[in-house]
C-alpha cells in the first residue's frame, strides 16, 4: 500500500503537474526501466535536462518488500530507544509479516514506525545520521549505483543537466541524511531532493504517525522545482511500483551484488555509532533479546575474574568464556629491575603507542606484556574507571604542557604507559590522526597495532551512556583482541630538535596503519564527536554522557 499511494502519486505529480506551479504545456516523457537500467539509454547523446526518480527500498537497496525494512526499524528502536522497545517491535512483526503478504505494506510500515518512533525526543533523534548508513550502505546494490553514476556522467556537457530525485516509504528523519551524505557523492554532489514522508511531531515529541499518502511527499517543493522545464523523466525501480512488478524484474534484482566495503563507497565510511553489531533481522533480533539476561551475567562473571585472579590465571578462564586475544610477533623483551644510580636516580619507563579500538586497550597491553601499565586518557566515565582491573587511568585536561608534564613524571618514575594518541575510537577500519604531543616525551617509543572484533555489542559509544562501555563488551558471547608489537621507533631526533613532533607522529601513526591494512586519515575526536553527538566530545561528570 505504501507503494501503491507514494510512488504513483510522485509519478501523476510528475507527469500531470498536480498544481499550476509546472507548465501544463510541457509534459516530460518517462522512461521506466525495471532491471539493471540500460547504460546506453542513460549516456545516450543530446542536450536535455534529465530528472531520475529512484525508488530507495525498491532499486537502490537490494533488499525491497516491507518485511525487510523491518531491520531499520528496530535499528530506530533499540539505539534511539531500548531494549524493551525493541521487544515490542520484534513481537508485533508477524502481524507486520501477515500484512505486508497481503498487500498491506503501507500499513506494515506506519506500524513499525509507531512502535520505533512513538515518545522520541525530536531534537535528540540521531539515529538517522550516525547508525543507520552504517546498514543501509551494506544494502545498496552496486548496479544501482553504477546506473546512477551513469546518469550524473551527462554533466559534464554544459547544456545537459540532470537530477536525481530519491523516493521512499521510509520516513524522511530516517533515509535522508544517508541520500545526502552518502548517495549524494554518486550523483555527482548536485541536488539533494529526496520525496519521503515526515512523521508528526508534538510538543518536541514524535507522535508515532507519518503523514497521510505519498501525495504530501511528492507535491513537496523540492520534488516541483526538481521537475521544472524537465525534457525527460527516468524512473528507476526494482519492482515496487504498481507498472513494475513482474517476475522477471524480482529475479534480476535478485542477481544485484552487494556495493563493496571501503574502495567503493560513494564516501568513505569512518564514523558510526549505536551498540549493535549485527543487522537485527527478526531472527537475529530474537537471538539478541534471549541473549541479554545471560549476557548480563556472563559481563559480571568476567569482570569479577579479571579483577579477582593474576593475568596468567584470569585469561584462561575468559578463554574458556569466549573472550580471547591473540598475540602476534614478540613483545618487547622484558627489563632487568632498574638500579638505582649513584644520583637515585631510576631508569625511565618505556612508551607504547596504541591506536584506539575499545576503552580496555591498554589492559590487552598489559596483558600481551605480562607486566603492569599506566594508561591515560583524555576523559572516562567514573564507573569505567572504578571497573578498570589495571587501576586508576591517569587523566590528561587537553592542556599540552599539563599532559605533558603528568606523563614525563610517570616516565621518569620508571612507568610502563600506554597512550593512545587518536583520542577517541574508531570502528571502522581507518586511523584518526595522531596528537604528535608523545614523539616529545621519550627517547624511543613503541608502536602497537590492536584491532577488536565484537559478534552482538561494541564496546563503545558516542552519544549513549560512557559507564556501560565495558559491561556492553564484556556482554558479547564471543570476542577477540589482537595485540601486535612493531618495532620501536627512535624518537631522539623530536627531543634534540632535529626533527618536528607531528612527523614522527604522522610516520608512526602509518606504520600501524600498514600493520593493520587500515587507512591514515586526518580527521580528529572533534570531527567524530560534532558527527556523531553534537558535542565537543568531553566526559561531562553529572551525567556520563559524551566520550573520550
Amino acid at each position: 500500500m505504501a507503494k501503491t499511494k507514494l510512488f504513483p502519486a510522485l509519478f501523476s505529480l510528475l507527469l500531470h503537474g498536480g498544481a499550476a506551479t509546472l507548465p501544463p504545456p510541457r509534459v516530460p516523457a518517462v522512461t521506466v526501466h525495471g532491471c539493471t537500467p540500460p547504460a546506453a539509454r542513460l549516456s545516450a547523446g543530446g542536450e536535455k535536462t534529465v530528472t531520475m526518480v529512484v525508488d530507495v527500498e525498491g532499486a537502490l537497496l537490494r533488499s525491497s518488500s516491507s518485511r525487510s525494512l523491518f531491520p531499520y526499524f528496530m535499528l530506530v528502536a533499540v539505539e534511539a530507544g531500548s531494549f524493551l522497545r525493541g521487544l515490542l517491535l520484534l513481537l508485533l512483526y508477524p502481524v507486520i509479516s501477515l500484512l505486508a503478504g497481503a498487500g498491506g505494506g503501507d500499513v506494515a510500515v506506519r506500524a513499525m514506525a509507531a512502535v520505533a518512533f512513538c515518545g522520541l525526543r525530536e531534537s535528540r533523534f540521531r539515529a538517522g545520521r550516525t547508525v543507520l548508513p552504517r546498514w543501509l550502505l551494506d544494502d545498496v546494490g552496486k548496479e544501482a549505483v553504477d546506473a546512477i553514476v551513469t546518469l550524473t556522467r551527462r554533466r559534464s556537457s554544459p547544456a545537459a543537466t540532470a537530477t536525481v530525485v530519491w523516493a521512499s516509504s521510509m520516513p524522511r528523519v530516517m533515509v535522508e541524511p544517508f541520500l545526502r551524505e552518502y548517495m549524494a557523492a554518486a550523483e555527482g554532489g548536485g541536488e539533494v531532493v529526496v520525496a519521503a514522508r515526515e512523521m508528526k511531531v508534538v510538543w518536541g515529541f514524535y507522535t508515532g504517525v507519518m503523514e497521510d499518502g505519498g501525495e504530501v511527499a511528492a507535491a513537496s517543493p523540492e520534488v516541483r522545482r526538481a521537475m521544472e522545464g524537465v525534457d525527460d523523466v527516468v524512473g528507476f525501480s526494482g519492482g515496487s511500483m504498481d507498472l513494475l512488478r513482474s517476475p522477471l524484474v524480482s529475479f534480476c534484482k535478485s542477481k544485484w551484488r552487494p556495493l563493496p566495503r571501503r574502495r567503493e563507497y560513494p564516501r568513505p565510511l569512518v564514523f558510526h555509532d549505536g551498540r549493535l553489531a549485527f543487522l537485527p533481522t527478526p531472527l537475529a533480533a530474537a537471538a539478541m533479546l534471549v541473549w541479554l539476561p545471560f549476557g548480563a551475567a556472563l559481563a559480571a562473571t568476567r569482570l569479577a575474574v579479571a579483577l579477582a585472579l593474576p593475568y596468567r590465571h584470569a585469561t584462561l578462564l575468559l578463554a574458556a568464556t569466549g573472550q580471547s586475544w591473540r598475540l602476534r610477533g614478540s613483545p618487547p623483551p622484558t627489563p632487568t629491575p632498574p638500579p638505582r644510580r649513584a644520583t637515585g636516580e631510576r631508569r625511565r619507563g618505556q612508551l607504547y603507542v596504541c591506536n584506539h579500538r575499545t576503552l580496555i586497550d591498554p589492559v590487552y597491553v598489559s596483558i600481551a606484556l605480562d607486566r603492569p601499565v599506566r594508561a591515560v586518557s583524555y576523559s572516562l566515565s567514573r564507573v569505567s574507571d572504578l571497573l578498570s582491573p589495571i587501576g586508576a587511568t591517569v587523566r590528561l585536561a587537553r592542556d599540552r604542557a599539563h599532559d605533558g608534564a603528568a606523563m614525563a613524571r610517570l616516565l621518569e618514575a620508571g612507568a610502563h604507559v600506554v597512550v593512545c594518541p587518536e583520542g577517541t575510537t574508531c570502528r571502522e577500519p581507518y586511523l584518526l590522526r595522531f596528537s604528535p604531543l608523545f614523539a616529545e616525551l621519550a627517547d624511543g617509543v613503541v608502536p602497537v597495532a590492536l584491532a577488536a572484533e565484537a559478534a552482538a555489542f561494541h564496546g563503545t559509544t558516542a552519544g549513549g551512556w560512557k559507564s556501560m562501555d565495558a559491561l556492553c563488551y564484556l556482554a558479547n558471547p564471543r570476542m577477540c583482541y589482537t595485540v601486535e608489537f612493531l618495532p620501536a621507533v627512535d624518537a631522539s631526533p623530536v627531543r634534540e630538535g632535529k626533527a618536528a613532533s607531528t612527523e614522527l607522529a604522522n610516520a608512526v601513526q602509518r606504520r600501524v596503519a600498514e600493520a593493520l591494512g587500515y587507512e591514515s586519515t586526518m580527521l580528529t575526536r572533534k570531527d567524530k564527536y560534532l558527527m556523531l553527538a553534537g558535542n565537543d566530545g568531553v566526559v561531562r561528570r553529572r551525567g556520563d554522557v559524551g566520550a573520550k
